[in-house]
């Protein structure tokens, strides 16, 4: 019996549109605008609000946003618009062509993600997307305690999976978040377009 491949999909810049390289400034430009503070007491607001690491805990989200909230006097309006306009800037638009691509793999290959996270996107992109119905195991940085490229969000990945590393290809659209895979022996391309990450695909399962 041949051995059971698996295709796993990075998130953000790959089944979801949008900029990881930019967003997360712009979108904390935008609120500091908001607040109607310079830069530099902006940022220490923020620095002295000692925001848990939501991005390496669960069970965190609520009290990230009411540190945040406080730390910048923001009403309950304001603080409900900031998380939602939070949640739209970091989800983006659904890669509607490549979520139904990696739906058709199966039963070639089992399709599952890895990728780094924020506590309370398991919910969100969920609620957006439906990740569940095609994806499983959804290996999330904020629910393993590791970000990629750290070995160890790889190799918590692959138990997961319990797949052998020569048995998986990931698909990134950093570089580092490649490099970090192979490192542990995980073929791995870097996603530039759907259509040259497609046929890196067909060629792995043709392999």
């Amino acid at each position: 019996m041949p051995k059971k491949k698996w295709v796993l999909f990075d998130i953000g810049g790959v089944l979801e549109l949008v900029d990881d390289d930019a967003w997360q400034e712009e979108w904390w430009d935008r609120w500091r605008v908001v607040s109607g503070l310079e830069r530099s007491a902006f940022d220490a607001r923020v620095e002295a609000a000692d925001l848990p690491p939501i991005d390496l805990t669960v069970g965190t989200e609520a009290a990230f946003w009411e540190r945040l909230g406080t730390a910048l006097d923001l009403d309950d309006t304001q603080r409900t618009v900031m998380r939602a306009d939070f949640w739209d800037a970091y989800c983006g638009t659904g890669n509607v062509e490549l979520i139904d691509y990696a739906r058709t793999l199966r039963p070639r290959a089992a399709t599952a993600i890895l990728s780094n996270s924020v506590d309370g996107a398991r919910e969100e992109e969920e609620r957006r997307f439906g990740f569940s119905e095609i994806f499983d195991p959804i290996c999330y940085s904020h629910e393993q305690g590791a970000n990629k490229p750290d070995a160890d969000a790889y190799l918590r990945a692959l138990q997961r999976l319990d797949a052998a590393p020569e048995d998986v290809l990931f698909i990134d659209d950093h570089q580092d978040g490649v490099d970090g895979a192979r490192a542990v022996g995980v073929r791995a391309v870097r996603h530039r377009d759907n259509a040259t990450t497609m046929a890196a695909i067909e060629q792995f399962l043709a392999d």
